[in-house]
């Protein structure tokens, strides 16, 4: 029983790719709008923060495997493991997002190439999304195999991915109205707090022969209750600014991004948490 923080590995792990898929939609999206490109080489530049932060998401779920050798065990069932998808998908998104900044940061990328390059990537990041959620759907873990699993992690794609494109955007100088993007995150915040009510009513319902799913997190609850309130004000200090009128600043948007981060890993440590096997029977 416990918060999940003994697979802190596979948090940050997750919550950052699921992330960072979301964050390099967002300023994909924007190097493909504009034709400056100064504001392009801008962009690239602050994208850098996320194959960054995708190099230290995958060196922690090697850490999971107990030895960094042992990682590449994970490849040996390709298309037949879920496991073993989901380190390809992964891989597949960081070498293209990898490469494709690494060409354009040096300006040896074709114009042309990049934008088909920089497109499939982010669809790879999506890709990579759904191979995690297919990791998780095991049929003896009644508290993970439910819809609520794929819906929190494409959700922690479009409440994360907006604000912290918007942040590396503002470091950019990019002339963003991130009105549109703000909404986004709103919409999946509020699918994340039905599903969280939801799922809360439903794991009162689960129990195996030798344990009940409500046991395993005692502080569901108050856990759920601080991940909430500190997503809310991450939110906030991104959406205020905007109904001012004015854009929010780029250490508004830093702080917002870590506190929506905060949230995302308290929510995933008590995903963690509920781990449970089905036993000899589940009610």
């Amino acid at each position: 029983m416990g918060n999940g923080l003994h697979e802190w590995p596979l948090i940050l792990f997750t919550v950052l790719g699921q992330s960072i898929a979301g964050g390099a939609i967002v300023t994909g999206l924007a190097w493909l709008s504009t034709d400056d490109k100064q504001q392009k080489q801008r962009i690239v530049n602050a994208m850098l923060v996320l194959w960054v932060l995708m190099g230290l998401g995958f060196l922690a779920s090697m850490m999971h495997m107990g030895s960094p050798l042992r990682a590449f065990n994970s490849m040996n069932r390709v298309f037949a493991s879920s496991l073993s998808n989901e380190v390809l998908f992964g891989s597949i998104f960081f070498a293209l997002g990898g490469l494709w900044w690494l060409l354009s940061a040096l300006k040896k990328m074709p114009e042309g190439l990049g934008k088909i390059w920089l497109i499939l990537t982010m669809l790879m990041g999506l890709v990579f999304v759904w191979a995690m959620t297919r990791v998780y759907m095991i049929s003896t873990v009644p508290t993970w195999d439910t819809p609520h699993t794929t819906i929190g992690f494409f959700m922690t794609v479009f409440v994360v991915g907006p604000i912290l494109g918007t942040l590396l955007l503002r470091i950019a100088k990019f002339p963003l109205h991130s009105g549109k993007l703000a909404a986004i995150s709103i919409i999946a915040y509020i699918v994340t707090i039905a599903s969280v009510l939801l799922q809360s009513g439903e794991i009162a319902l689960i129990a195996s022969s030798v344990q009940k799913a409500s046991d395993l997190v005692p502080d569901y609850g108050l856990l759920q209750m601080i991940r909430l309130v500190a997503t809310s004000l991450g939110l906030l200090l991104w959406i205020l600014p905007i109904f001012r009128q004015s854009q929010p600043s780029a250490v508004s948007l830093l702080i917002g991004t870590l506190l929506v981060l905060f949230g995302e890993l308290i929510g995933r440590g008590l995903f963690y948490g509920l781990h449970m096997t089905v036993g000899m029977a589940v009610a």
